[in-house]
């Protein structure tokens, strides 16, 4: 089988006399090749039959949307009525499902028709000496136009069942703000002038460091440090005169400064709250009573002011509480009078895994890379795991090849099938990234192979970051911080929404990951997530994914997006799309979101 690229889809073409536009028309065609599963010479035949029956055979960008809405779509649709309707009709022997499974092997498609092997086996190639392996299928393995058919990741790699027999694909199931379907379109080719870049100013992770070499002296001076800055907050906001030592008996009403702490290695209830002070309050740890406050919302790690008694130095009766305050929005007041009316940016979120739980397969990566050409966006930000370390198949080694291997299959498949999009890519490692370092913070994904017209489009960030896209910030980390804090977090008449809670948590916090100590699965390195784990500014948009449900909520003026996992086990998930635009300051001093929608939709 030769191999897809532009160069032998152009050779195929020249073969035939056909005429292009220009070199989008080829990039256009290798992305039809990799979507619908097809080698050069068999797409240049479907078009030379298609524009024969039109009377032209030159290729434009427009020609190729209507060939593919009438001939390629029709094509994969008949050819899956066809194949079930060949399955279930008529008795089958020994014999005859012999010569149906080699008819699939034909069809590169072996595996289409069969469930999914049960939990723990391995279902194996039928190969005999009387019926080998055929080359067909073989070559699937090396093909680069089919980076991510099943054949290349596993001779055992199954289509999962259930999830291509999801349904309400494209439903929208969480919609914040009133835009119009048609307005969910990117620039359309204009993308490239889209100015995309960490946040200046920021302190950046931009290559990998040491770890595992962090003293618990270290640590304690990061905590010290962010108890002191916090507080100083919180003493110039709420005009607070002085702190008083945390266990020092007073027979008046003290304000405390510390952080909350549980009294032993269980979970934090409201009768094991600790209140551990900084070094210029003593840095004692005292007992809180929070049977006076009426209301409360505390978490391990988090800083805060407590007023309330303390008269034996024992305890300390909390009847007032003070939990933080929040950085201000990003602005560039130059910029905004210099510049022209700002246009709307349309972002693109997606969060791994990109395989179902029992496969191997990339299917939902491929439809995720066929909405993007569909919906053209502006910037497409692509989250981790990708090669997802808690997958079954690769916990037990069932893989071929190496997980760097795959990982740069993965992405050399987005490139193809972007490329004509033109689209900016932006990649997001995770902890769970089985081929990437296990540290919190992370630094960016290492592409040395990357071509240079590639180079152009992708942006390697860590995780976290604060993103500027068009004068617009978003904060992005991929780790799971809600699923974890809210296993932490207790509250007393707060309001029943605690991802509203926990997330008005990360933004007075201004952390990433303000849970201490963090969970076992976070390797966290705190001088580095001194200088790499804080917000610098409050971002217009916080994108936190979660293995928790979707959504999609302002909070404080932050709009925070869940757009939930690609994958849900052996289902589709969703992903999250935005609608941006640098806002103006309104007459009277306030601020306009510059979110103008977003929306949580099934993939």
């Amino acid at each position: 089988m030769a191999t897809v690229s532009t160069e032998s889809i152009k050779s195929d073409l020249d073969m035939f006399d056909c005429t292009w536009e220009d070199d989008s028309v080829l990039d256009k065609l290798l992305e039809q090749c990799i979507c619908h599963r097809l080698q050069g010479e068999d797409i240049v035949a479907e078009w030379v039959a298609y524009g024969a029956t039109k009377g032209q055979l030159k290729l434009t960008l427009d020609a190729l949307d209507q060939f593919e809405h009438e001939v390629l779509n029709k094509r994969k649709k008949s050819k899956q009525l066809s194949k079930r309707e060949d399955f279930f009709k008529g008795t089958r022997d020994i014999n005859s499902l012999q010569d149906l499974i080699k008819a699939e092997e034909d069809e590169e498609n072996l595996l289409d028709c069969y469930s999914t092997p049960a939990k723990g086996s391995q279902k194996r190639a039928l190969t005999t000496p009387e019926h080998p392996k055929s080359k067909r299928s073989a070559s699937l393995i090396t093909s680069p136009g089919l980076l991510l058919s099943p054949a290349s990741f596993s001779p055992c790699a199954t289509p999962s069942q259930k999830y291509s027999q999801r349904g309400a694909k494209g439903e929208v199931v969480v919609n914040l703000g009133s835009v119009q379907g048609t307005f969910w379109t990117g620039r359309k080719g204009q993308t490239r002038g889209v100015r995309l870049e960490l946040l200046e100013g920021e302190e950046t992770l931009l290559a990998s460091y040491k770890y595992m070499f962090q003293r618990l002296r270290d640590v304690r001076n990061v905590l010290t440090e962010k108890i002191e800055e916090l507080g100083e907050e919180l003493r110039t906001h709420f005009s607070i005169e002085e702190f008083s030592p945390a266990s020092l008996p007073a027979q008046d009403k003290v304000t405390v400064l510390g952080q909350v702490c549980c009294d032993s290695n269980g979970k934090l209830n409201a009768h094991s709250v600790l209140l551990e002070a900084g070094p210029d309050q003593g840095g004692q740890q005292v007992p809180v009573d929070l049977s006076e406050l009426r209301e409360y919302s505390l978490f391990p790690g988090q800083v805060v002011v407590m007023e309330g008694m303390n008269t034996s130095g024992r305890k300390l009766v909390a009847s007032k509480l003070y939990e933080g305050v929040p950085l201000p929005f990003y602005s560039n007041e130059i910029k905004q009078e210099m510049d022209e009316v700002p246009e709307q940016v349309m972002v693109m979120l997606a969060c791994g895994p990109y395989t179902p739980s029992d496969s191997l397969t990339f299917d939902p990566l491929l439809d995720l890379i066929n909405v993007i050409v569909r919906d053209r966006p502006d910037v497409c930000l692509l989250l981790g795991p990708f090669v997802d370390a808690k997958h079954e198949q690769i916990e037990k080694g069932q893989v071929t090849e190496t997980f760097e291997a795959i990982f740069s299959r993965c992405v050399q498949s987005i490139l193809e099938g972007t490329r004509s999009v033109g689209c900016r890519l932006v990649f997001v490692p995770s902890q769970r990234d089985v081929h990437h370092h296990f540290i919190y913070p992370q630094p960016p994904f290492s592409l040395p192979d990357l071509k240079k017209e590639d180079a152009e489009r992708v942006t390697l960030v860590p995780d976290p970051c604060t993103l500027l896209i068009e004068g617009v910030t978003l904060g992005l980390t991929s780790t799971d911080i809600l699923f974890h804090m809210g296993a932490e977090e207790i509250s007393c008449a707060a309001g029943s929404d605690r991802f509203s809670r926990i997330l008005k948590h990360m933004i007075c916090q201004r952390s990433y990951y303000p849970l201490y100590p963090p969970v076992e699965e976070v390797n966290l390195d705190y001088e580095k997530f001194r200088f790499y784990g804080q917000m610098p500014v409050c971002p217009d948009v916080l994108i936190v994914p979660s293995e928790l449900r979707y959504f999609i909520k302002d909070v404080m003026g932050c709009v925070c997006v869940n757009p939930g996992r690609l994958t849900k086990g052996q289902v589709g998930g969703t992903y999250g799309r935005l609608l941006i635009q640098r806002s103006t300051p309104l007459a009277d001093g306030k601020r306009e979101s510059p979110c103008l929608a977003s929306q949580v939709v099934k993939i």
